[in-house]
Parts: structure tokens; sequence; C-alpha cells
């Protein structure tokens, strides 16, 4: 790349910490007894509960874990901790910035960890879980507004709850709303039950955010979960996990007519890569020429257009396919992000996506270094 161009890089997975206190310190009186939290239990081992119930039995360390031995991380006896997995940046706003000075990014999507995993069916409780998150966000924030840059944590089995806290998110200046690929209570993406939601984020201008979440209490990997093993193989679920999640929710936005009731809405597909959008484009355009006669007619010619106008994809660090997203998606449709400071991420991301970038034009690196998340944010 010519060093003299001035590049804007932005991390589009910049994932926190949540402080093991978070929901006990910020949650309303009457919901503090019901807080998440952490506690070390009769067998010594440090477990994560919601509501009184264990949401996580052990491997606490493992929901960071950049900085530790993987081995170790998820070796339930080694008497690791939650806070022994959290490297500086991950709980501190200042901090986060220190880091972003060190890997020379202008910013990043601040993004939670905790929060992809815990679920209530107790919908005050879980509106109260989501306030608490996103005051904190907003203090974590502070130290630097336009850099750290933060989105909602939202009930969606609350969708008029959801609109009165995005509301108040927005008039604070969050950039985006979390969205778990999952339905919810039944409902698809362009189910009616979620028009009220859909239509304030598209008014909005902000992109909903898909990323892969993790339900200990229940199932949500669909047909892939057939295919994992006991005890888990650890390569196979970290590598089809979330793809397993975020691609066919993405696809069937699509073709259930989500962008056709609200076309300009924004959904950034998160942690899943970016090599298998144009594979998606060209089997959803191929099928859709048999079988549209079958199916709900869109208003665009081929599901890959709805691809190019409201989807984006955020790239692996050594994602090899990013040139090829690029011609066949859109240069504008990829950014990239670097997962920090999950177990799966590595400590030196910028680098090797820069690395990795290198053989585009300087055009097509600036994209997706950074050019593109200015756009989409409005940063």
């Amino acid at each position: 790349m010519n060093s003299e161009i001035d590049t804007f890089i932005f991390d589009a997975d910049a994932h926190i910490l949540e402080p093991p206190d978070l929901w006990e310190n910020y949650l309303e009186n009457e919901f503090k007894d019901r807080a998440i939290k952490f506690e070390v239990g009769d067998n010594g081992i440090e477990q994560l509960f919601a509501d009184g119930e264990v949401i996580l039995p052990n491997c606490t360390a493992a929901l960071g874990g950049v900085n530790i031995d993987r081995t170790e991380a998820f070796n339930r006896h080694s008497g690791l901790t939650y806070l022994d997995g959290a490297p500086p940046g991950s709980m501190d706003g200042a901090e986060r910035i220190a880091q972003f000075d060190d890997w020379g990014l202008n910013a990043g999507l601040v993004l939670p960890t905790i929060g992809i995993l815990w679920d209530s069916e107790d919908n005050k409780l879980a509106n109260a879980y989501c306030r608490a998150y996103n005051n904190w966000l907003y203090d974590f924030q502070a130290v630097d507004r336009n850099r750290l840059v933060v989105a909602a944590n939202l009930n969606f089995h609350d969708i008029d709850g959801a609109v009165k806290e995005l509301d108040v998110r927005l008039k604070q200046g969050f950039k985006g709303v979390f969205l778990p690929p999952e339905r919810v209570d039944g409902h698809a993406f362009a189910s009616d039950y979620f028009d009220p939601l859909w239509a304030r984020i598209e008014a909005a201008g902000i992109p909903l955010l898909m990323h892969v979440i993790v339900r200990s209490r229940r199932f949500v990997t669909g047909f892939v979960g057939e295919w994992y093993e006991t005890p888990a193989n650890r390569t196979f679920s970290f590598a089809l996990g979330a793809p397993s999640q975020v691609m066919p929710a993405c696809m069937a936005m699509v073709m259930d007519g989500l962008f056709d009731k609200f076309p300009k809405l924004k959904v950034v597909a998160i942690e899943a890569g970016c090599g298998w959008a144009p594979y998606a484009m060209d089997r959803l355009d191929e099928k859709y020429q048999h079988f549209s006669g079958f199916d709900l007619k869109l208003a665009l010619n081929r599901p890959s257009d709805y691809f190019r106008r409201n989807l984006w994809f955020v790239a692996e660090p050594e994602e090899r396919t990013i040139g090829a997203a690029l011609e066949l998606v859109g240069e504008d449709r990829i950014l990239w992000g670097s997962d920090f400071p999950h177990i799966d991420s590595h400590i030196d991301a910028p680098g090797q996506v820069r690395e990795n970038l290198n053989h585009l034009s300087d055009h097509r690196q600036q994209a997706v270094l950074g050019g593109n998340a200015k756009k989409l944010f409005d940063l």
C-alpha cells in the first residue's frame, strides 16, 4: 500500500468483556438479586449465573482468552477465571483506546460477550439486563465517543420495549443494534411482528449487526447441531458455529421479503467471514429461476441484488477470498473484524489483515480497512 495515502482503519468486530459486576452495579434495585454474575461453585470452579441459574458451568476464561494458552483456558480444572482471560482493553474504555493506538486503529465497533450468552423468558428482567448493559456501555464509551462506536442490546421478545430502549440509545449516539441470528417466539425477521422496530431502525439509518450467539440453555445451531461431537471438536465448532447461524439468517431475510418491506434497512453479517456471500448469491439466483413461481415474488430481479443493496459482510483477518468478494458482491460491501479479545482471535489481527490485503489496489485496501465502515456508520 502507498504509505502516503491517509487510511481510515476500523475494526468491525471489537468485543468487550463485560465487567464481572456490571449487572450487580447497573441493574435497578428490584432486579439486583437476579443479576448476571460470576461465582465459584462448590467444586471450586468459577461459573456464570443469570437469574440464579448456571449459564456457563466452567471454562469462564475462554470467554476472552486471546492472551492465554487455549488448552489451559478450556481445561475446567485449570483454575483460570474470567478475569484471567481478560487482556487490557477488554473492560476499560481508556485502555481500549490505548490498544487502538497500538494497533493503528482510528475506531472500532464495540460488541458484547456475555451479551451473546444470556436470554430470559421474563421480559421485565430481559429489558433490565439490556438497560444495564447499554448504560454501562455508554459509560465505557465516554473516554472517546468518536472512536468507540457502540451498538444497543435489545430484548426482541418485547418489541414495544425494544423500540422504547432504542429511542433512548439513539439520543445517546448509538450507531447500531446487536441482532442474534435466531427466530423470536417463532417469528422470522420478515414477520409483521418486527415491523415497528425495523421501521424505527430504518428511519434512523443505523445497521442491524447480526452476530453469532451461544445459548447454553437451549439449542440454536439448527441443522449443524447434529454434527457436533461430544466432547466437542473445537476446530469444527468454532469454524462452523457462526456461519451456520449467520448465513441462513441473512439468506432468509432476502427470500422472505424483508428488504422489500424495508428497502433501506442495513444488515451487517459479522464473524462469519465474507467468502460465503458470492456463493450464496449465485446459489439463490440459480434456484430462484426455477422456483420463483412457488415462492414470494421479490421486487428486485434477483436475490443477489439485495446482497449488493442491503447486506454488508465482515471478513476474517486471514481470509483469502476478500478480493473475490469485493469483485462479486461490491467494493462497498466488505469490512474486517478482529474478534478481539475472544479466544479464536489473534493479538496482531490488524497486521494480518493488512498483509492479506496488500495485493489489492490502494482503493480496495482503503475500502476494507475502514472506508466502508466510515460510510456505513456515518463516522
